[in-house]
């Protein structure tokens, strides 16, 4: 699409993605915001998680959509994670990748 402005998409990804993140790591979000009662809810950062994993996915469809790259700011994994749509207990647990692989212990010896 011709008026397409992928610069604008790669912010508003980048946006969504930190959004993410910090919902991950339980940090304050606009969500926090909207919502200040839920802090008292046990499944609030459950709904939180939830919201801001909607949000990457909403920017990543449209991305797709008008033909914007939108793989780079992700890790493979994380771009396979978004590719299937569902925000798992895998999604959660191996959102950010470490160096504690077994590959990378093994090279220490």
């Amino acid at each position: 699409m011709e008026n397409v402005n992928p610069g604008f998409f790669e912010a508003k990804l980048s946006a969504a993605k930190i959004h993410f993140e910090r919902a991950l790591d339980c940090k304050h979000t606009e969500f926090d915001d909207l919502y200040p009662y839920m802090i008292e809810h046990p499944q609030f950062f459950w709904y939180k998680r939830y919201v801001a994993w909607s949000e990457l996915l909403t920017i990543v469809r449209l991305s797709e959509e008008l033909g914007v790259e939108w793989k780079g700011q992700f890790t493979d994994k994380q771009a396979d994670y978004i590719a299937k749509r569902v925000m798992s207990s895998r999604v959660l647990d191996e959102w950010y990748e470490t160096n504690d692989t077994k590959e990378h212990v093994g090279n220490a010896e």
